[in-house]
Order: structure tokens, then C-alpha cells, then sequence
């Protein structure tokens, strides 16, 4: 395990040049002080996570001092937002402190959010409040631990230093892992500011470090799209599966390398709604759970556009038709191991299809539904859970046909049955009331209860012992939280 000091530094986003990104130092937050900190996250650094208790710690992730070898740089990018095109966003509170390779050779990104005000902070002040750096910390963490491909969290540093949202609070920093933080929006920058040279530039860069094996394909362009598209369809397969919201689909909020990224308003579903919008300033429901299918298509084909120089537009357009085949085939992958079946069957999706109809109009647990029924046989498990329903004779006609195709299924015995389904199924996921009980203790000074919801999303599927209060459905207050892009 490596000390701070000892990090191995190879900042490749950085050699690009003054045209993607600016030099810019981060602003210190006063008496920064660790809040949470993942070791799993820090072991993809080779870090010894007894690091995190050390007062450089703070200080390294709270912007009072810097390694030798970083190079912080604002990334300049444009993009999409609910639908219409920002010629000029960029890191207007993120810095990419530099990118760091680990004894197995994987490249990361150390990226501070909330490190102050950037050329790109428009007419923001560049800081992180507390409580979004810890719903970042803690959705980062969780995706990754559900199998939702995600940048990943390593700490999140509080401080003295106050910050004026709908309210005055206190200035946080938190700090980002992934292999790579460009974004669509990037090739939508060059390609609309008609600077063909950076832009094939990027390109290069983008295929060379991100998507080496698609240099032996007779058309390397084309399929990087392609991947790009596939890993885009498996990311939001899995988001629809496990019930997550993103809340703001910008197209600079889509990762090239097809994974979960720039956390704002999101969240889980409690009763399944598939109308369901998390963000409150998404007033015409544009990124609603239902609608992240056909945005992440959209988003897709706003990338599309800005690859045109170097792809044919037929090619382009076969490639994108391959998202929404892509997308179901992963879904409906998903849904049948929820279901607990090993099998495939033509009539899957309407059985899957009717459950969720069902669903919509009872207020019944998104999560906790799939996870009781991996409980027992699936007889007793549907007799278990009918009660939660509206439609009883729809349920029972439901349960009928589930119950039917669990036995075409195979001669599983309870056990199997249970440990194969609670595989799939979590037992904790991120509810919006349980990140605000412990962004509310650890506004006040106590961290603890931040500290012990990681802990216990870092194992979603695993029943751990004294977290009880984290598998239960939520108050009915719990279900009704406004949150907005600063949250």
C-alpha cells in the first residue's frame, strides 16, 4: 500500500494543451476536515486507508496543498441542457487535479469538485455545499456497489467556509475517480466552435487511451461510437432495472466511457412510478424515470452530430439503431434474475411489463417488492406480498403466470432459489430520506451516520447485522423531498 507522497502521476488530459482545459489552482476551504472516506475507492490508488485519518489528508482534498507532479486544469466543454445548446460551460467548480496510474497499470482521474471558481464558473462562486458532495460520495459509491458502471468517490473533506445557496452552509469538497471525466459535451464544443484540428485531436486521444481495441477495426471511429452506444444502453438498462434517477441528462453530463456521472437531483425510486421526476427544475418531466430511454437515444445522437467529420452519416445512423435492441436485451437480462428465472422465454417482457403496470398504481416498494420475493418459494412469496397491491384480481392473475413460469424454469429448492435471486435484488439502496438524516447529522457536526450509510450501501445485497433501519420503506415524508441541481 502507498503513502500520499507516493502516488505515480501521468497527467495525459493535461499535455492537450491550453485549448481543452485551463491551469487553475484550487481555492483553500477553511479548517478542512475528513467527513467520509471510501476505502474501496482509495484502494484503486494502492492508498493504505489509515491516510484518510492524517491531517495532510484534509489538506490535499481540501485545497491547501498540492503534489509536485499535479496539474489542475478546468475542462472547457459545451453541451445540451434540457434539450437546448450552452455554447460554453466547462468546469465551473471541478478541477482535474491530474490522473494517477496504480501498481496494475489503470489510469485515474483526481477530480475535485467544489475547488472554487474557474474561468468556466460563469456567474457561480465554484464551491460544493456540504450536502451534495455527500449525496455524490454516497451515490457514487452505491451505483459501483450495485453494478451500475459509475465514476467512483474517494473522500469527501467539510470545512468552516460558509456558501450561500437558498440558505448560508458550509462549503465541501469532494474528490472524483474515473478513467477518464470527458464528456459528449466536449465533442460538441470543438464541433460547434468549427475547430476541426483540436477536435480530431480529442478524438485521438479519446480512442487511443479510452478505446485501444477499436484500432483494429477497418473503421476505428466508427467503432468507438459503437461501443459508445452499447455501453450507454447497459449503463441505463441497469438504472431502469435497480429504479435510479439520474434527474439531469445533459448531454455534458454523459460520460464518454458510458458510465454514471456528474450527480445532481437523483434519485432511487421508492413506490415505482414511471413518471416519476426527481428534479424539481425539471418542470415539463423531460428527464423523468420513464423518459431516460428514449434521452440517453437523444444524447447519443447529439454525439452523433458532433462525429460527423469523421464518420459517415449512414454509419452514424446504423449505429445509434442499435441502442434501443441493445438497451431491452440488457434490461430484460436483468428483470428475469430479478424474477429469479435462469431461463429465457418469449413472453418474459409482457410478464415483466404487467408486473410494472401493477406497481404503478399501489404504492408498492420498487426494491423491496423484488427482494421479498426472492424470500421463499415463489408461491409463498407472491401470497406474501398480495396484500400490497390495489388490483387484487390483476395480482392474482399475475401470480398465476409468475408462479407457472417459475416452475417451467427449473427444479430449484428454496435455498437456490433465494441466494440466486438476493444476488440480484439489494437489500439497501440510497433513499433520498436516508442520505438527508445523515447530510442533517453531519451538518451539525456528526458524521457518524454518513460514515455508517456507506458502510452499509458499500454491501447492498448482503444482510448485515444492526442496519435494519436501513431496509425499511420510508416515512411518507421520506417520499416527497424537493431536490434541486444544488443538492
Amino acid at each position: 500500500m502507498k503513502a500520499l507522497d507516493e502516488l505515480t502521476f501521468d497527467n495525459r488530459f493535461a499535455r492537450l494543451g491550453d485549448a481543452f482545459s485551463t491551469h487553475v489552482l484550487p481555492e483553500p476551504l477553511d479548517a478542512p476536515r475528513l467527513v467520509v472516506a471510501s476505502n474501496a475507492a482509495m484502494a484503486l490508488l494502492d492508498l493504505d486507508p489509515a491516510v484518510a485519518e492524517t491531517p495532510v489528508f484534509a489538506e490535499l482534498f481540501g485545497g491547501h496543498k498540492l503534489w509536485a507532479e499535479a496539474e489542475p486544469r478546468a475542462m472547457v466543454y459545451s453541451g445540451h441542457q434540457f434539450g437546448g445548446y450552452t455554447p460554453q460551460l466547462g468546469d465551473g467548480r471541478g478541477l482535474l487535479l491530474g490522473e494517477v496510474y496504480n501498481q496494475a497499470g489503470e489510469h485515474w482521474d483526481l477530480h475535485l469538485k467544489g475547488a472554487g471558481m474557474t474561468p468556466y464558473s460563469r456567474m457561480g462562486d465554484g464551491r460544493a455545499v456540504l450536502r451534495s458532495s455527500i449525496r455524490e460520495f454516497l451515490a457514487s459509491e452505491a451505483l459501483h456497489a450495485l453494478g451500475i458502471p459509475s465514476s467512483r468517490a474517494l473522500c469527501v473533506i467539510g470545512s468552516d467556509t460558509p456558501v450561500w445557496r437558498e440558505k448560508q452552509e458550509r462549503g465541501a469538497m469532494v474528490l472524483r475517480l474515473a478513467h477518464s471525466h470527458i464528456r459528449f459535451g466536449h465533442f460538441e464544443y470543438f464541433y460547434y466552435t468549427k475547430k476541426p484540428e483540436q477536435q480530431a485531436e480529442l478524438a485521438e486521444h479519446v480512442l487511443n487511451l479510452h478505446y485501444p481495441e477499436c484500432r483494429e477495426q477497418p473503421e476505428p471511429y466508427l467503432a468507438m461510437f459503437r461501443e459508445i452506444v452499447e455501453r450507454n444502453a447497459e449503463m441505463i438498462a441497469k438504472w431502469q432495472a435497480y429504479g435510479f434517477c439520474h434527474g439531469v441528462m445533459n448531454t455534458d453530463n454523459m460520460s464518454i466511457l458510458g458510465i454514471t456521472f456528474d450527480f445532481g437531483p437523483f434519485a432511487f425510486l421508492d413506490d415505482f412510478d414511471a413518471h416519476f421526476i426527481c428534479n424539481h427544475s425539471d418542470h415539463e418531466g423531460r428527464y423523468s424515470f420513464s423518459n431516460q430511454v428514449p434521452i440517453g437515444q437523444w444524447n447519443l445522437s447529439a454525439l452523433a452530430q458532433a462525429l460527423t467529420p469523421f464518420i459517415r452519416v449512414d454509419a452514424l445512423k446504423e449505429a445509434l439503431g442499435l441502442y434501443l435492441p441493445l438497451y431491452q436485451a440488457h434490461y430484460l437480462d436483468l428483470m428475469r434474475r430479478r424474477l429469479g428465472l435462469t431461463t429465457a422465454e418469449d413472453d418474459d417482457q409482457p410478464l415483466v411489463e404487467r408486473l410494472l403496470k401493477l406497481m404503478q398504481n399501489s404504492g408498492v416498494d420498487y426494491t423491496l417488492f423484488f427482494r421479498r420475493l426472492g424470500d421463499e418459494s415463489a408461491a409463498l412469496a407472491v401470497a406474501r406480498l398480495r396484500d400490497d397491491f390495489v388490483d387484487l384480481g390483476g395480482f392474482d392473475a399475475w401470480a398465476d403466470q409468475y408462479k407457472a413460469r417459475v416452475a417451467r424454469d427449473g427444479d430449484y429448492s428454496e435455498a437456490q432459489r433465494r441466494e440466486r435471486m438476493h444476488a440480484v435484488n439489494p437489500l439497501y439502496i440510497l433513499r433520498n430520506y436516508l442520505a438527508q438524516n445523515a447530510i442533517a447529522a453531519a451538518e451539525s457536526g456528526d458524521y457518524s451516520e454518513v460514515r455508517r450509510l456507506h458502510e452499509a450501501l458499500s454491501k447492498p445485497f448482503e444482510e448485515q447485522p444492526g442496519m435494519e433501519q436501513y431496509a425499511q420503506r420510508p416515512p411518507d415524508w421520506g417520499k416527497h423531498l424537493e431536490i434541486s441541481c444544488s443538492s
